[in-house]
């Protein structure tokens, strides 16, 4: 497997900026931080005194049409043309909201990602998906554009809290089950989070690469990175809408173990399998209280894959498989609720 020419790795992020600035020659530079990644990511950089930065508070809950506005009127005031440069260094948040804003000003400006989670680096700056939650519903709002680059560095994940780093595995235990069945075991078999993590992000971010190139804008086998998404996403935004504290990889593996549940009662994965996973991921990630379903249900019916009123999965068939656009009973969906919360 080979990564598009905009995604490169690095040890020495401030002269990659540098060489990125001078290839793109843009008339204007901006960079977009959070209030933790201007004080822990931005140093790695170097930047100038009078560079120019646009922070906004961090947290998916920022992740809105609000924040878009600051960033627009900034860039506004700034002077920036068609031909100015947007720089996002942080986690899922800032790459999927700075490259929406990027993409949408003046009809679209450049972009470049430097992901400083490990859930950027393995999954949302690649792939050229980018959005902002709206009216409660994640990602309602967005638009598919790729960066000019991405620069993966994994420098960057030693400012991360253990959770945080532990959110973004969520993402790279995904990739093993619906492609890669040898990854899977591989990651099951190691101890977290004493792993090569430069070696895990380039596995999983060529995962990732290989199905988006097959199906960039996800009209058929791009929807097999939604595995654990479905529920998840539903489970996810509830705790965020009651301002809850579940990060995005928790929830997803919480909609792992949903969505497997519903790939064994469709016989595409065996009760050892299903146990297996279940148990791993409660190992990892801790149990949570499930909400109420017809509220997690309720916000499902938004979900992006749907058609018409028919809920769409992706599930896996046996570890290292996965298939799209599946439906499942709903008295199936209550009783992975029940599976989950007997889980110890």
């Amino acid at each position: 497997m080979i990564l598009p020419d905009y995604i490169s790795f690095t040890r020495k992020p401030h002269e990659s900026l540098l060489e990125l600035i001078e290839t793109l020659k843009p008339d204007k530079v901006g960079y977009l931080v959070d209030e933790h990644t201007r004080e822990h990511c931005l140093p790695l950089l170097r930047l100038p005194k009078e560079a120019f930065v646009i922070e906004i508070k961090s947290g998916e809950i920022n992740k809105n049409l609000d924040s878009c506005g600051l960033i627009w009127s900034a860039l506004t005031d700034e002077g920036f043309s068609r031909k100015s440069l947007l720089i996002n260094v942080g986690g899922g948040v800032i790459g999927d909201m700075g490259g929406f804003a990027a993409s949408t000003y003046k009809r679209g400006i450049r972009f470049i990602n430097f992901p400083t989670t490990l859930l950027a680096a393995v999954d949302a700056n690649i792939g050229g998906k980018l959005g902002i939650d709206f009216n409660g519903f994640k990602n309602h709002i967005g638009v598919f554009n790729d960066p000019s680059a991405v620069v993966i560095c994994d420098l960057f994940l030693e400012t991360l809290p253990d959770r945080e780093l532990r959110s973004g595995y969520a993402e790279v235990i995904k990739h093993g089950l619906i492609f890669d069945k040898d990854y899977f075991e591989e990651i099951r078999n190691a101890t977290f989070p004493e792993l090569d993590w430069q070696k895990v992000i380039e596995k999983s971010a060529e995962i990732k690469s290989e199905v988006v190139e097959k199906d960039p804008r996800e009209q058929g086998l791009r929807k097999i990175l939604n595995f654990g998404h479905t529920l998840g996403h539903g489970v996810e935004t509830w705790a965020l809408n009651h301002e809850k504290s579940l990060l995005h990889g928790e929830a997803i593996a919480i909609g792992m173990i949903l969505e497997g549940f519903l790939s064994f009662k469709k016989s595409m994965l065996s009760e050892t399998d299903l146990h297996l996973i279940s148990i791993f991921l409660v190992n990892l990630y801790g149990k949570e209280e499930l909400p109420p379903l017809d509220e997690v249900m309720a916000l499902v019916a938004h979900d992006k894959k749907n058609v018409g009123s028919n809920i769409s999965f992706s599930l896996i068939k046996g570890i290292g498989n996965c298939s799209f656009d599946e439906h499942a009973e709903s008295e199936w969906i209550s009783e992975s609720f029940d599976f989950y919360k007997s889980l110890k």
